[in-house]
This record gives C-alpha cells, structure tokens and sequence, in this order.
C-alpha cells in the first residue's frame, strides 16, 4: 500500500488553474484503502489549492480574474525579495490555502458530481509538488 504520492507538474508562464482531480484519485487508488482521509498539501508559497467546479472551464477564467482583482501585481507591497507577482502570490496562497482534507469512500475521492481539485498557480512557470497521503479510516 502507498500511502504518500508525490505528484509532480511543470506549471506554465503566468498565473493558472490546473485540475489535478486525476492525479490525486490515481493516488488514492493506488493506496489501496477504501475508506479514510485524503490530505492533499503543496509545499509552496506561490502555489494553493482549491475545490471548484471543473465542468465549465470558463469557471477556472472568473477564479482567477477575481483573485486578480482582489490581489493585483503592484510594486508597493512591503515585501518584494524576488519580484512583485512573488508577492501578489504570497498574498492569494492566503487567501486559498495549500492544504486540503477530502473524504475517501469506496476507494474514490468523495468529490460532489461537478467538482474538481484544482492546483493554483500564481507565479508560474514552476516545477510544483503536490503531496498526497491517504490515511485509513481508524474504524
């Protein structure tokens, strides 16, 4: 049984959405277990993750022309070390997160019927890791 995958992604330029709903069921299959938790985390600080619908791709589109809006690349945040946008990053890596708990049952990703997990990328282009590890339900 794996229980901890290492998923890895080449990001392109830019900011972008990556459904990596795939990757992360292979993983859970791949554990073997049926029914337990699975904990998907991204050891970055420009890249997050969110739950969102993957059946419209111009969903994707809206998400991130919103986080733009809320967060837009500028030279006046206090912390620039490497670049404005690296910042611009840190700040929408706040607001989604880097880490998520999904509910394995039946040897799937209990995920609603239009959802997809999406890796966000805020300061492509990156070699990401996406860590996945399943843990069996104690029952």
């Amino acid at each position: 049984m794996k229980r901890l995958t290492t998923v890895e992604l080449e990001t392109p330029p830019g900011e972008s959405l990556l459904n990596i709903t795939g990757q992360v069921q292979a993983a859970v299959k791949a554990s073997g277990l049926t029914d337990g938790i699975c904990i998907v985390f991204v050891p970055h600080t420009t890249a997050g993750l969110i739950i969102n619908s993957g059946s419209d791709p111009a969903t994707a589109a809206d998400i991130g022309s919103e986080l733009r809006r809320l967060v837009p690349t500028r030279v006046d945040f206090q912390h620039t070390y490497d670049t404005p946008a690296d910042a611009a990053g840190h700040i929408k890596v706040a607001l989604t997160g880097t880490s998520l708990s999904l509910i394995v049952s039946g040897g799937a990703l209990a995920l609603g019927r239009s959802q997809s997990l999406m890796l966000a990328e805020f300061d492509g282009p990156r070699q990401r890791k996406v860590l996945v590890r399943v843990v069996a339900d104690p029952a």
